[in-house]
């Protein structure tokens, strides 16, 4: 927007970390010149999946270099005397919330150029001209684009039912992130909050390929994660302390402290489990088809066999 407009102000409620990243892959380019393309798509894949994942590990591990870090990225690409610490440096740890990240730094070369402002206050009114902050500063604007309000919902608001009793996802546990603690048959995603979302999507299909394969191959009609809730420390589903995210939590589907009712937040991790973890772990439960039978009239018959 701030290519187009004549000026572009975002208003933030509190400071924000931004981390700038080439927007071109150099490696990747030099790669796809000398590799066939399959080989070096895997390689630049597995680069991009480190990266990402020691970048969270440094921000996990050592919270305070990482916001140095942070802080000293975003003073490098802005005016010399600008309040980075305002508007770019938060009271919480980097990764506690998701990390913003920047092509090329052209956010920061927007406000450089004057092009873009950043404002980090809160909202008192809206007015006829634009904004009123709790600071008393007025904000005029044009347009006004709201970024703010998101509510996520459980499964989409779909409503479980299993015989006849509702599921209330919130008071059930996530089992290796695929499946609903003491549902059968059922199966969905949740992605990584500290990478790409597919990344996981991926692995969830593959196991989700590989339990359906397993129930045909042993003639399984059901299957459920079994636990009991009242033993397990819930825990909320995602480790980040977003506003939409904490609104969100009490109606999320927990996990816990142990596998398998924890989301790592770890590609490599995880890849290993779902790839090639047993099935037969003692946690899911199947269930055999019905069992058909003839009498002696050659009347049909069905006993359920249980799980």
């Amino acid at each position: 927007m701030a290519r187009t407009a004549a000026h572009v102000t975002m208003l933030q409620r509190s400071p924000s970390y931004l981390l700038s990243l080439p927007a071109h892959d150099a490696v990747a380019g030099r790669l796809h010149r000398l590799l066939p393309a399959s080989a070096a798509h895997r390689i630049v894949r597995w680069k991009n999946i480190l990266v990402s994942l020691g970048i969270y590990e440094l921000s996990r591990r050592a919270p305070g270099m990482a916001r140095r870090l942070l802080r000293q990225g975003a003073a490098k690409s802005l005016p010399q005397g600008y309040e980075v610490d305002k508007h770019f440096n938060p009271r919480y740890r980097p990764w506690d919330q998701r990390l913003c990240l920047v092509p090329d730094a052209d956010f920061f070369q927007a406000v450089s150029a004057g092009r873009a402002s950043v404002v980090t206050d809160q909202i008192d009114t809206f007015t006829e001209h634009g904004i009123r902050l709790q600071s008393g500063q007025q904000l005029e604007a044009d347009i006004i684009v709201s970024a703010t309000g998101l509510r996520m919902l459980a499964l989409g608001a779909a409503q479980l039912t299993v015989d006849g009793t509702p599921v209330d996802p919130g008071h059930t546990f996530i089992y290796k992130g695929v499946m609903l603690s003491n549902v059968p048959n059922f199966a969905f995603c949740i992605g990584y909050s500290n990478a790409s979302w597919t990344l996981r999507a991926d692995l969830a299909s593959t196991f989700v390929c590989r339990l359906l394969n397993h129930m045909d191959r042993h003639g399984y009609r059901t299957c459920r994660p079994a636990c009991d809730p009242a033993a397990l420390d819930a825990k909320p589903l995602l480790d980040l302390t977003s506003g939409y995210v904490a609104r969100a939590a009490a109606h999320l589907p927990k996990q816990a402290a142990e596998k398998p009712w924890r989301i790592r937040q770890n590609y490599i991790l995880d890849m290993l489990t779902m790839k090639l973890s047993r099935m037969e772990d003692g946690i899911l439960k199947f269930g055999a088809p019905l069992a058909v039978s003839r009498t002696t009239e050659e009347n049909t018959t069905l006993s359920s066999v249980g799980d």
